[in-house]
């Protein structure tokens, strides 16, 4: 399996990480958004990160990506089976992608991938806009963590692996948990085999996309 994008994007992380904790072969193709790589584009019509493609099967969005893994391998779950349970990961996966990136990504847009990878001025403005926004999401997911296990319970899934990887990209521009359950839970998360060895990819090769 080939994922294609840069792993300081939580999107792309997300994929690394259920590919991972699933024990699924996989390799990183690493590009940045808009590319015109031609393999990437087939799986990414508009040029968007993570693209995906498993054998002849072509896939963008991470969201949709992590759907078709868990159909097509089913193994590890990373989606509960429980209806209810699985509409809450479906919905700490909206949450993040929708509601905690769009904030915290006007901040690395901004002051990391804009200066630093796409030589172009970041918007400062923006980057002030989502500071003032980022709290209400900080605070939602403090008042949600659990004082141990994962965030649907004994079962470390996609919710877990959304939220945290996000955190982990806001820790590019120095923003890091600090309320105490969330400090408890991320740092478990951060213990987790497959997100070591992630993490391990992430600092080796330094990526050219956010």
């Amino acid at each position: 399996m080939q994922v294609f994008g840069g792993l300081p994007s939580p999107y792309v992380r997300k994929v690394a990480l259920v590919l991972e904790e699933k024990g699924l072969p996989w390799n990183l193709k690493l590009l940045s958004p808009g590319s015109e790589d031609a393999e990437f584009r087939l799986a990414s019509p508009f040029g968007k990160i993570p693209a995906f493609i498993d054998d002849d099967y072509r896939l963008a969005d991470s969201t949709a990506i992590v759907t078709y893994i868990e159909a097509q391998y089913p193994e590890k779950p990373m989606l509960p089976a429980d209806p209810r349970m699985r509409g809450r990961a479906m919905w700490f996966d909206e949450f993040t992608d929708t509601i905690f990136c769009a904030s915290g990504l006007k901040i690395m847009f901004n002051r990391v991938v804009a200066p630093k990878f796409l030589k172009i001025p970041g918007n400062e403005d923006i980057a002030l806009e989502g500071e003032r926004e980022l709290p209400r999401s900080l605070d939602y997911v403090e008042s949600v963590v659990p004082e141990s296990g994962w965030l649907l319970g004994e079962d470390f899934t996609l919710a877990d692996i959304s939220v945290a990887s996000m955190f982990r990209t806001l820790a590019y521009v120095g923003i890091t948990p600090s309320q105490p359950k969330t400090v408890a839970w991320y740092a478990r998360v951060c213990e987790r085999p497959a997100w070591q060895v992630v993490a391990e990819m992430e600092a080796y090769r330094p990526a050219k996309a956010g």
